[in-house]
């Protein structure tokens, strides 16, 4: 029991003199922070989990080498490799996903985007930056059913197995995340941009 008074900096010496134990506490602490924040930028469950993977074995890498000099700052250090994996492997992807508004107007639909100027695409790409960053500003309950839905593409009985609530409180944790994903893009002028649609 001891273990959880340790400090992650503490649990980084600990693996540095070869306990491995200190290492698996370490996972076992922030895996789920990682994965939300690859999982957020790839939105693929398979490659957040692949890429979960080699954020590990960097930051053991790392350690190991002696190249880490981040004391006490272990999780804002781990989850900055995790950003850097997952945007590297995001620019190698260019699927998005559609989320649809309560009245059923999409936010993007990208499958139908022509080929545009360059100005039209780089427009395109920072909008797609600045919806993840919205979508990540949400409260987590609201933010977990919205990125549950649209991005691992789960049906409201599996979100309301998986959070355990009722398919009703999904539903209308769902509904929430909606209307304030639509009040934070109308402050940036995104949520009905026909700029972004093809006519």
């Amino acid at each position: 029991m001891e273990k959880y008074k340790i400090s992650d900096s503490q649990l980084v010496s600990l693996y540095k003199n070869g306990s491995e134990e200190a290492f698996e506490e370490l996972l076992k602490r922030h895996k789920s922070r990682v994965f939300t924040t690859i999982f957020l930028i790839v939105k693929d469950k398979y490659v957040a989990e692949d890429l979960l993977q080699e954020v590990f074995i960097k930051a053991i890498r790392t350690i190991k080498g002696g190249r880490y000099n981040e004391e006490g700052k272990f999780l804002p250090w781990i989850l900055r490799i995790a950003h850097n994996l997952a945007i590297d492997n995001f620019r190698k992807d260019k699927r998005y996903p559609t989320i649809v508004m309560e009245d059923g107007s999409p936010v993007f639909n990208t499958m139908e985007f022509a080929e545009g100027s360059f100005e039209s695409a780089q427009i395109r790409k920072e909008t797609h930056v600045k919806l993840r960053e919205l979508i990540n500003e949400l409260p987590e309950a609201q933010k977990e059913v919205l990125v549950m839905r649209h991005y691992m593409d789960m049906s409201f009985q599996d979100i309301a197995e998986s959070t355990g609530v009722s398919i009703n409180t999904a539903l209308g944790r769902m509904r929430y995340a909606l209307i304030n994903l639509r009040k934070k893009m109308k402050q940036y002028n995104i949520a009905y941009d026909q700029n972004f649609y093809p006519r």
